[in-house]
């Protein structure tokens, strides 16, 4: 179903680069949505947002204090929330290494709190944010989201009659998103020295705009559980270098604790439950009801190769520096210039 069936909307973790841009969509293409309900702790970020999106040009806005890891505050800020969008987690690799617990009570004990909230509230739809660290994780910052992706979508199972239903969107690296690689060249390329993990490292790329809407196409075409994946472009760390600064030195420093050479979004065991929709995948729940050929009846979806498995190094689209210059002049700097 469409968000454009629905009256009201809580985002937990609104304040990121993410919340910023879907709440402008929503704002700008839902006028449908009475009530955005922008959940996160950080009040400084709740009173930078709310000098943008104002109750005053937006009065069914609203800025509520709280903490995923408290799931009485999220009882209270779902009274009257038809659909969720779960944004909200710690997200920096070495933060999560070396806090370990920490990381684990938001993201995982985090994520427990919103699903058993919604199951005692009167939520239609909820859609939780994951990441391609979560296949085949090798830090704890994607083990933490890949059990967060195991209970969004195991919360298909315990619904019983509710009309209620959890997905989940799993994507790379966000361009020009806070803490990426692509602002941190932009800050280093005026040292004239680029620090370059290994020649031979890839990531995905997605535009922030295509992230909302990836989340809002998952609203559209969800029957619960699934992990939507989206066909998108790989780039070569060392390009994207060059595209930024090819004046600059290359110093390679090296890979860094809990950081992959590729990164990977479907495994070849996560390919027996993938089915292929064409511009996106999506990964279905593994302990639902519904076999993947019912799946394929019900959405025209076709079951991939056994075996199959998507990461950064075999995909068949690759970036080149000019077009990431583009991308960059287009999604992060409009003044940026070689």
């Amino acid at each position: 179903m469409s968000l454009s069936n629905y009256s009201s909307l809580l985002l937990t973790g609104g304040t990121g680069s993410f919340g910023k841009a879907f709440v402008n969509k929503v704002l700008k293409d839902y006028p449908n949505i009475e009530r955005l309900v922008i959940f996160s702790r950080d009040e400084l970020k709740q009173y930078e947002m709310s000098q943008i999106f104002t109750q005053a040009e937006f009065p069914g806005i609203r800025y509520f204090l709280g903490d995923v890891r408290d799931q009485e505050r999220l009882h209270r800020a779902l009274e009257g929330i038809d659909v969720v969008v779960h944004a909200a987690a710690l997200k920096q690799v070495p933060a999560a290494e070396y806090n370990p617990f920490e990381c684990i009570k938001t993201n995982i004990m985090g994520a427990q709190n919103l699903v058993e909230a919604c199951l005692e509230s009167d939520v239609k739809r909820v859609v939780a944010l994951s990441t391609d660290k979560a296949a085949a994780p090798i830090n704890l910052y994607g083990a933490t989201k890949l059990a967060s992706d195991k209970l969004i979508s195991a919360a298909n199972n315990i619904v019983g009659k509710r009309d209620l239903r959890f997905s989940i969107v799993r994507y790379g690296n966000v361009m020009g998103s806070r803490g990426s690689v692509i602002p941190f060249f932009l800050q280093r390329k005026k040292t004239g020295v680029l620090p370059i993990t290994d020649y031979k490292m890839t990531r995905f790329n997605i535009t922030l705009e295509e992230s909302v809407d990836l989340v809002i196409k998952a609203f559209e075409q969800t029957l619960g559980g699934e992990i939507f994946v989206p066909k998108i472009p790989s780039y070569r760390i060392a390009d994207l270098a060059e595209a930024i600064a090819p004046e600059c030195k290359q110093e390679i420093v090296g890979i860094r604790p809990g950081e992959k050479l590729h990164e990977e979004m479907i495994t070849s065991s996560d390919s027996f439950y993938t089915v292929d929709f064409g511009e996106y995948y999506a990964i279905l729940n593994v302990s639902g009801t519904t076999s993947i050929e019912d799946y394929c009846k019900m959405t025209g979806a076709k079951p991939v190769e056994n075996g199959m498995h998507y990461d950064s190094t075999n995909n068949s689209e690759f970036l080149t520096p000019e077009a990431l210059r583009k991308l960059i002049v287009e999604h992060v700097d409009p003044d940026f210039k070689v």
